[in-house]
């Protein structure tokens, strides 16, 4: 008979939380030259899945902010201009 060994969990696992720096130093990773996604997932601890998800928010975050109109001052005067 051959005895195996068994691993008993005696604590709880909890949600890791990601700050904000986290997350957009991961994300800017996949970016680089040869970045190869799924190794970057890995040594973090993650699924790829969550670095694109993280990846599509951060984005519309920032497209969100760029999207922001900007008003230019306009001076209207009574004198018309001739070009030549």
């Amino acid at each position: 008979m051959t005895k195996h060994s068994i691993e008993v969990i005696t604590s709880v696992e909890r949600r890791r939380r990601w700050s904000r720096e986290d997350k957009e130093r991961l994300v800017a990773a996949c970016f680089e030259p040869d970045a190869v996604i799924s190794e970057i997932a890995r040594a973090a601890g993650i699924h790829v899945s969550q670095l694109f998800r993280w990846s599509k928010e951060l984005c519309q975050i920032e497209q969100l902010s760029s999207d922001t109109s900007t008003f230019v001052p306009v001076i209207v005067s009574d004198v018309a201009l001739i070009r030549a």
